[in-house]
Formats: structure tokens, C-alpha cells, sequence
């Protein structure tokens, strides 16, 4: 009977998984930390749609960029040029149309003043580079927003969890590792998708915001060289 009774308790009782189930704790979490866990897991999602559109478009406007620079400074007739290439999604394109509207004012009256006309066509021209980094960063606080707070969040469900365990371990009064491992187990898989949201949005901003700044140094070199020449033709007024 004994033997009878063994392998009965054997056949009734349930296998021990073999492996960790992701879908299993947060099926067996409880609320307010999957709750949390679906936070997180969104603004992952949403992370990686930033990544992806961020580098779709900066290879573009790259290519853009590219394009419109080379053909520039062969350009005979700047003003044809640029009715003909100036639009679009080119940054370039629209820090010279800043700079070449603000010569056609500075230049349209019966008085030209030089140095003034210089310092006017450089502060057009920087606010113009300004707004197109900022254009280009619009979305990459939220890459600095998450890997800054989303690994304190996951540690939130964390901390419920563990609290709610120890609840557990109130009521059943009973502290066995049984009864305390699965909640920490869920409590933790909550800090683990926190990192997993974080650690790849520290990356993304820190490389993204470099290739921003490369952006805004291209350009910058770009108005210097624009600069140059409009100087040298208010020279020979």
C-alpha cells in the first residue's frame, strides 16, 4: 500500500518546470506588478520604434544632405538652385535658405552696413542649425526618460512583490522556500524587464544624440563656408 500510495501522490502531483516560463510569471503575478510589467513592456516597444524611425530618418536626410552639398557650390545661380533643390527634408537646404533670405533684406535697402549684414546672416544661420537638431532630437528625451527611471519602476514591482510574499507567508503561516519562491520569482522578472527597457535606451541616446551633434557640426561647417562666401561678395559691393 505503501508503494500504492507513493506512486499515486507521484501521478497526482505536478512536474516541476524544467525551465524558467517569462509568460507563466507574469500570468501568475499579481496586479499592481503587471500592471507595472506592461508599463514597461510598452515603453520598450515604444524605444524601439524611436531607434528604428530615428535611424531610417537620419540615413535619409544623410543621403539628402549628401546630395544637395555636392551640387551646391557648383551651382552658377544659387537662387535657381535653390527654388529647384530646397525642398524637401534637406537641413542643409534650409540653413542656406535662411542665410539667403536674410541677404536679400540686409541687401535690399539704399544703405548697406557690412558688419552688420556678417553678424546677421551667422544668427540666422545658427538658429536655423539649432532648429534642426532640436527637429532631429524631438523624441530622444524619451530614450533618457526611460533608462533612467524605467529600472526604478521595475524595482517598484519588485518591491510589491516581495511584500505581497511576505503576506503570503502571514496567512498560510507557513515560510517555506515553497511558499515565498514563486512571488519573489514574479517580483523580480518585474526588475529584469526593467533593465531590458532601460539598457537599450541608455545605448540608443547616447549614440543617437552623437549623431545628432555630427548633424549639427556638418551643418555648422556647412554655414561657415555659406558665411564666407556672402562675406566675400559683400566685399565687392
Amino acid at each position: 500500500m505503501t508503494q500504492l500510495s507513493l506512486f499515486a501522490a507521484a501521478v497526482t502531483t505536478p512536474a516541476a518546470p524544467a525551465h524558467l516560463n517569462p509568460l507563466q510569471l507574469f500570468l501568475d503575478a499579481d496586479i499592481v506588478v503587471k500592471v507595472v510589467m506592461i508599463g514597461l513592456i510598452l515603453a520598450s516597444v515604444w524605444v524601439w520604434t524611436i531607434i528604428a524611425s530615428f535611424t531610417m530618418r537620419y540615413g535619409k536626410i544623410s543621403r539628402a544632405c549628401d546630395s544637395y552639398e555636392r551640387d551646391f557650390w557648383k551651382a552658377a545661380d544659387i537662387d535657381a538652385f535653390q527654388a529647384e533643390r530646397g525642398k524637401g527634408d534637406v537641413p542643409t537646404a534650409r540653413v542656406a535658405a535662411a542665410a539667403i533670405g536674410e541677404w536679400r533684406r540686409s541687401t535690399g535697402g539704399k544703405s548697406l552696413d557690412r558688419e552688420g549684414t556678417r553678424q546677421r546672416l551667422a544668427q540666422a544661420m545658427d538658429g536655423a542649425i539649432a532648429q534642426e537638431a532640436d527637429n532631429l532630437s524631438e523624441r530622444l528625451n524619451f530614450l533618457a526618460t526611460v533608462g533612467s527611471v524605467a529600472p526604478f519602476v521595475g524595482l517598484f514591482g519588485t518591491v510589491w512583490g516581495i511584500m505581497n510574499s511576505f503576506f503570503q507567508i502571514g496567512q498560510q503561516q507557513n515560510s517555506s522556500l515553497a511558499v515565498v519562491a514563486p512571488g519573489i520569482s514574479e517580483a523580480l522578472f518585474a526588475t529584469a524587464i526593467g533593465l531590458f527597457a532601460a539598457i537599450p535606451a541608455v545605448i540608443a541616446y547616447n549614440r543617437l544624440s552623437h549623431r545628432v551633434n555630427q548633424l549639427e557640426a556638418r551643418l555648422q561647417r556647412f554655414a561657415d563656408r555659406f558665411h564666407a562666401s556672402l562675406s566675400r561678395e559683400l566685399e565687392a559691393q
